[in-house]
């Protein structure tokens, strides 16, 4: 998408700072932490959000999960707990309407959130 700020993230037409990469999706550092181990996982496929996934985006989707697990085991969180937060939709909280996924960790994380 041409005024899509992930798809140009993607693309490398805006810089970010990596943390995952391969052929399905882009780890990134979110430029508004809101803890203090705050990962967005982007898929490559522009998806606006979790209304337009299909059953052929479900390996995708369990790609993103698996991918999560492994940064947090990384960084070394663990053990410790994190979350793993989709937004759809303003009221939820999405800004960017191209499906992404949140990893929260380092700190504890109350319930219920929002």
């Amino acid at each position: 998408m041409d005024n899509c700020i992930f798809c140009k993230i993607i693309n490398g037409t805006i810089p970010a700072r990596k943390v995952y990469e391969d052929d399905d999706l882009v780890a990134i550092e979110d430029i508004n932490p809101v803890a203090p181990h705050h990962i967005l996982l982007i898929p490559r496929k522009h998806i606006v959000n979790a209304l337009d996934l299909t059953a052929g985006d479900d390996a995708l989707v369990g790609r993103v999960f698996r991918a999560a697990a492994a940064i947090a085991r990384e960084r070394g969180v663990d053990e410790r707990g994190f979350r793993i937060v989709q937004n759809t939709n303003a009221d939820a909280g999405q800004s960017v309407f191209h499906i992404h996924f949140h990893l929260l960790a380092g700190r504890h994380l109350g319930w219920p959130p929002g």
